[in-house]
């Protein structure tokens, strides 16, 4: 049962083309080791599904600087300039989605439920379709969204949104056992959780590892069971998405 290998053995079996679920929000609680040894492994291809795809040289970022990512579905995009300029000159695939919905189509992956009705989106392209997916090279619209079945439940319309699973999931805990318990801090345990529940093949890099049965088993946040590998992570370094100060008067 003990899980803990390398970071380098964790990833071999990551492929060119493969698709991953990527734990954090923003540069908070991104699986930043695992991600710097998937680029340093040359992978490329990469289907990518993430909140958002970090900053321009930090988290997913330098993967996707490098075009190791070719397809990016997520909700946030607004801090990576590369990122756009990528979407918008036809060189990446980006599928749009709000931000509860993909919290849920990931867990719906991990629980085994293959769809939902949700009424986030009703009435826009989210559920019309029409969305630009990938841009061609003179601006126009070479893939786009297709539209979702709509359904009334209550008298209130709902669109029908298709569960995530991945190839792999990489997830960042502040701390975990060798069977691949994890706890995680404050607002890394948003995305990180389902991250890991949507992937078929879960690498959970850790900052604290500790021996099975010194975390109290209520205070777990994601059991084991969903876990593949882990990878001790001591000295990650932890960037500011956005640094601001306050002037305080004498």
């Amino acid at each position: 049962m003990d899980k803990v290998i390398s970071a380098e053995q964790a990833i071999s079996d990551i492929r060119d083309g493969a698709t991953l679920a990527v734990g954090g929000f923003g540069l908070c609680g991104i699986p930043s080791t695992l991600i710097a040894t998937l680029h340093a492994a040359g992978v490329t291809g990469l289907q990518v599904v993430s909140n958002n795809c970090g900053v321009d040289d930090w988290g997913l970022g330098i993967l996707l600087s490098d075009r190791r990512i070719v397809r990016v579905t997520g909700s946030y995009v607004g801090e990576n300039k590369e990122f756009a300029r990528q979407y918008l000159s036809g060189e990446l695939e980006v599928e749009l989605c709000p931000q509860g919905t993909l919290a849920e189509r990931l867990r719906a992956g991990g629980c085994g439920i293959p769809a939902f009705f949700t009424p986030a989106g009703v009435g826009s392209q989210i559920a019309d379709g029409g969305l630009p997916w990938r841009y061609a090279a003179d601006g126009s619209v070479a893939v786009a969204s297709p539209a979702k079945e709509v359904r009334e439940f209550g008298g209130v319309p709902h669109v029908l949104e298709e569960a995530i699973r991945t190839d792999f999931a990489l997830v960042a805990a502040a701390k975990g056992d060798r069977h691949g318990n994890l706890v995680f801090d404050q607002t890394a345990q948003n995305f990180n959780p389902l991250c890991a529940m949507a992937g078929r093949v879960t690498i959970a890099e850790v900052q604290e590892l500790v021996e099975p049965g010194e975390l109290d088993p209520a205070g777990i946040h994601l059991p084991g069971v969903f876990v593949q590998h882990v990878v001790h992570a001591p000295d990650v370094e932890k960037r500011i998405e956005k640094i601001t100060v306050t002037e305080v008067s004498a």
